[in-house]
């Protein structure tokens, strides 16, 4: 199962670079709805980690450097990637959400949700690059296996 998960996270590394690239490439076609969602996918990735590590976690919403979001996705996957290799996937986490209510999940589901969510958030950022005239970039799994 730790194989599998590091393999998600790979992919969603992958892609965040490339997202982050194609978002370089054309700032001044990007609206600020783009730079909030990409924002947003690696700091959700940052407080899901940071949740499970008991560490400070990023605001949701915060809109960091754009120079840094590269450095913020590889750190990201760093501490996803030692998370799974070092910790009981199957152990429950108490954590508040940003709305100060206590949750508990196991790290298994706390990870897997971080891929999941920052696929969505990947979708509608490609929405938003087909419509500013961007072509989208082909994130499916199965593009990325091939």
């Amino acid at each position: 199962m730790k194989e599998k998960l590091i393999d998600l996270f790979e992919y969603t590394n992958h892609f965040n670079v490339e997202m982050i690239t194609i978002i370089s490439e054309n700032r001044k076609l990007v609206d600020d709805k783009t730079i909030s969602l990409i924002n947003h996918t690696l700091n959700a990735q940052q407080i899901w980690n940071a949740r499970i590590l008991g560490e400070i976690t990023f605001e949701v919403w915060q809109i960091n450097p754009f120079e840094s979001l590269g450095e913020i996705n590889h750190g990201n996957f760093l501490k996803s990637i030692d998370i799974i290799k070092n910790f009981d996937l199957d152990k429950k986490v108490e954590y508040q959400n940003s709305r100060g209510t206590k949750f508990e999940n196991s790290i298994f589901e706390m990870l897997f949700h971080a891929v999941n969510h920052s696929t969505y958030h990947r979708g509608q950022i490609n929405s938003l690059l087909k419509q500013n005239g961007i072509t989208p970039v082909l994130t499916d799994y199965i593009f990325y296996k091939r």
